[in-house]
């Protein structure tokens, strides 16, 4: 009599991660992005392109991606908080806050004039009117959350006695953010200037933006 039994199904294999949960292959398209993107800018870069970069079909980008907008926040995310740990971090590299605020200061000057930096924003500002989303979700995850965090330093460099009493320590955060920034990042985001500075210039600037912010903050000895 013949077997008509159904066989049995065969175990499925080990280890076989579900359709676009492979970090691995994650990053590879993600370094892919970051080649089109910075080479090529928003506009110009296709899916296509970053699927040859990456080495990967243009079906595998689509299971990982759904288009190209959230490939670019993607990888915006990706380097942002690589780069945050190393600027939050300085907050914490020195007992003293306000050698800490300068550390901190020195470490987001590399930061928002590195190559990639340089290109996100000008990505994202070309973009942002037609698609606000980016826009705001680049402000909130990136200058937002840095401005946060200096108000906090900022609120206990007040009660250790560092800095006088500041009505709007968030005002004050933006304040010194911006001093650090004077005469280096603008000309980058216009590409007056195609390099980034070097240590040299960037200390003058951040040590003159403390100066500036301790004149303004900072507690009078003696007085």
């Amino acid at each position: 009599m013949t077997d008509t039994m159904t066989p049995a199904p065969r175990p499925a294999r080990r280890n076989r991660r579900a359709a676009g949960t492979d970090p691995e292959k994650r990053r590879q398209i993600l370094d892919g992005a970051y080649q089109v993107f910075t080479a090529r800018g928003f506009d110009a870069a296709s899916m296509n392109d970053i699927a040859a970069a990456a080495n990967v079909s243009k079906g595998t980008l689509y299971v990982y991606f759904q288009d190209k907008e959230h490939l670019f926040v993607a990888l915006i995310e990706r380097e942002r908080e690589t780069q945050k740990r190393g600027a939050f971090e300085a907050l914490d590299q020195d007992a003293d806050p306000v050698r800490a605020l300068a550390n901190f200061g020195r470490c987001l000057v590399r930061m928002i004039n590195c190559e990639f930096a340089v290109s996100a924003h000008r990505i994202v500002i070309g973009v942002a009117e037609r698609m606000p989303d980016i826009g705001r979700s680049f402000y909130e995850n990136g200058p937002m959350q840095g401005t946060r965090l200096i108000a906090r330093h900022i609120e206990r460099m007040v009660a250790e006695g560092k800095l006088v009493p500041i009505a709007d320590t968030g005002l004050a955060a933006v304040q010194f953010i911006d001093l650090c920034q004077s005469t280096l990042t603008r000309p980058r985001l216009f590409n007056a200037v195609r390099t980034p500075p070097d240590k040299a210039e960037i200390d003058h600037i951040v040590d003159e933006a403390m100066a500036m912010f301790l004149a303004r903050y900072g507690v009078k000895r003696g007085a």
